[in-house]
């Protein structure tokens, strides 16, 4: 496995960082966009701890990349990029969040619930059991668990979905293993308080970019980072929900918007 992915030429001064966690590969369609004018390059997350994913994007960085480097974290990817940008300061000059998760526990309770209001009864209750039937599950089952995930949450964090442009390839590095791990690990983090203690330790600009019909909580991000991060800037996207690039009336705007944060960096 190639890892990571580079696009467009060298230097490298960014990064995309992907979601899940385990979501290998979901990144390319942001790295081919912003290849066409920069050197990116896409980190994929093989470690099974928050601790060891953080090591591992800041160890792929500077082997790789022009430090210090604007970071885009997409979902899970905000949160990783955030900690790594609080413990490593000299290894990012951006801070890039899109569609991050909200930074308090009763923000991920809200997403729960807005998921659920938006899917039939038969899925409703499908969704509900997925979480207790990854638990214990081997691995081959896990990756096929979440891979069911995934699919029902579709059906919820789209306004309106684009088709897919067969460019954004997952790479297999054990997903569900990941996911399990390292999610409930994050999940603890916001929980108990230090996901935001981190945020208020970033020193670069922080910049985050949110759908309004995203299930994770605008507001979940927007105020607790606009309170610990000395620069910060919220933009929220209409007609959107998690994923921006995939979105009918956002895809356009989230490029400009993301290509414009770009050049602010560089200017």
């Amino acid at each position: 496995m190639l890892n990571p992915r580079k696009y467009g030429a060298p230097p490298y001064n960014i990064a995309v960082v992907h979601g899940g966690p385990g979501a290998a590969g979901e990144m390319a369609p942001v790295a081919h966009v912003v290849s066409e004018h920069y050197g990116v390059l896409e980190p994929l997350q093989t470690a099974d701890s928050v601790d060891r994913q953080v090591d591992e994007l800041k160890d792929i960085l500077v082997a790789n990349a022009n430090i210090p480097a604007i970071l885009i974290g997409y979902s899970w990817g905000a949160w990783l990029s955030l900690i790594a940008a609080a413990r490593y300061p000299g290894l990012v000059s951006k801070l890039i969040l899109v569609s991050s998760g909200g930074f308090e526990e009763k923000h991920g309770a809200e997403t729960h619930e807005k998921r659920i209001s938006r899917l039939n009864v038969s899925d409703r209750e499908e969704f509900q059991s997925l979480p207790e039937r990854i638990v214990g599950a081997g691995p081959d089952d896990k990756d096929r668990l979440l891979k069911r995930i995934g699919e029902l949450v579709s059906k919820t964090d789209y306004y309106e979905r684009l088709p897919d442009e067969g460019n954004d390839v997952k790479i297999d590095t054990g997903g569900g293993e990941i996911f399990e791990k390292v999610w409930t690990e994050a999940a603890g983090m916001r929980a108990s308080g230090e996901l935001l203690e981190l945020a208020g330790m970033v020193e670069c600009p922080v910049v985050a970019i949110h759908g309004d019909y995203d299930p994770h909580p605008a507001d979940g991000v927007r105020i607790p980072l606009a309170m610990r991060v000395r620069d910060f800037r919220f933009i929220l996207l209409e007609k959107c929900g998690h994923c921006p690039w995939r979105e009918v009336h956002a895809r356009d705007r989230f490029f400009n918007v993301l290509m414009d944060i770009i050049e602010e960096v560089r200017d």
